[in-house]
């Protein structure tokens, strides 16, 4: 298992944390979502071989959330 962190801008409450959460651990080869409201980012546990960081930010892009590429 891998950790990645990938920020995430909009959340506001913790309907919000539930969304990316749930839009997360929908992915195949996700084991552990922990996301903050007040850091505003996911730290996501996952197998590199079955999810790519593209598709944790598109599916926290396609639950209504910004995922900005960090520099």
């Amino acid at each position: 298992m891998e950790r990645i962190v990938i920020g995430i801008a909009g959340m506001s409450c913790q309907g919000c944390v539930k969304g990316v959460t749930t839009a997360l651990m929908a992915l195949p080869g996700v084991a552990q979502v922990d996301v903050s409201l007040e850091a505003g980012q996911a730290s996501v546990a996952c197998d590199p071989g079955l999810v790519s960081v593209d598709q944790l930010r598109n599916a926290i892009e396609a639950a209504g959330f910004d995922a900005p590429v960090s520099p």
